[in-house]
């Protein structure tokens, strides 16, 4: 097992790759290289693309490496190799980013990315703090060893709408429904840190790196 963290300067992957550190350990061991180098993905059996910040600005780290954008397509879309967005790197799965203006996204999950609009308006932007999936646990092998109610950490003012309700595997309630996992092919996206959410997190990540797509 080789784990390839994807670092565009989008902030301190450090605790992200502790947690993907410990859970490959638990599971027999693994390499988990936090990298910058385009070239580090071809020998990656894993990819984990985080991201913290504005869509347009994280669009445009990517970007900004090397080849990176390339390697991305050729190990994800056509090796199909397991595939996690953390964060802002779920939202960039996405066709549109609607933060800032409208910015394109790589188009792996058909759909948007737009302000939370909670029908409450006490409801505070950013979503902030822990909330609990709801999900079927039958949907998603990533899925099948956490149980519906499991509480997350979060922190976001933007989320997915997905134009295929099939590629939601799970929401939160925040004045009405939020997109918390995406799911499609080889490709999965949690908007909540699973580095943050203590058991839930770790088995999520237990759960993607025994995926099998």
């Amino acid at each position: 097992m080789k784990v390839a963290l994807i670092d565009y300067g989008s902030g301190n992957l450090r605790s992200a790759a502790k947690a993907f550190e410990k859970v490959a350990g638990e599971l027999g061991g693994g390499d988990v290289v936090v990298t910058t180098d385009a070239k580090a993905l071809d020998a990656a059996t894993h990819i984990v693309l985080p991201g913290v910040g504005a869509f347009r600005d994280c669009r445009d780290g990517v970007l900004a490496i090397p080849g990176m954008m390339d390697a991305l397509t050729r190990n994800v879309i056509e090796k199909k190799k397991p595939f996690l967005g953390i964060c802002v790197g779920m939202q960039l799965m996405a066709r549109w980013g609607r933060e800032h203006g409208d910015t394109e996204g790589f188009g792996w999950i058909a759909g948007e990315v737009a302000r939370l609009t909670p029908s409450d308006a006490a409801l505070k932007i950013p979503h902030m703090g822990w909330n609990d999936l709801r999900f079927d646990p039958s949907a998603h092998p990533v899925l099948q060893s956490l149980t519906p109610g499991a509480f997350a950490y979060f922190v976001h003012s933007y989320a997915m709408r997905a134009e295929n309700p099939a590629d939601v595997l799970a929401t939160v309630d925040y004045g009405g429904p939020v997109t918390a996992m995406v799911g499609r092919d080889n490709m999965i996206g949690t908007q909540f840190h699973p580095e943050k959410s203590q058991r839930v997190g770790q088995a999520v990540i237990a759960g993607f790196l025994k995926w099998k797509p």
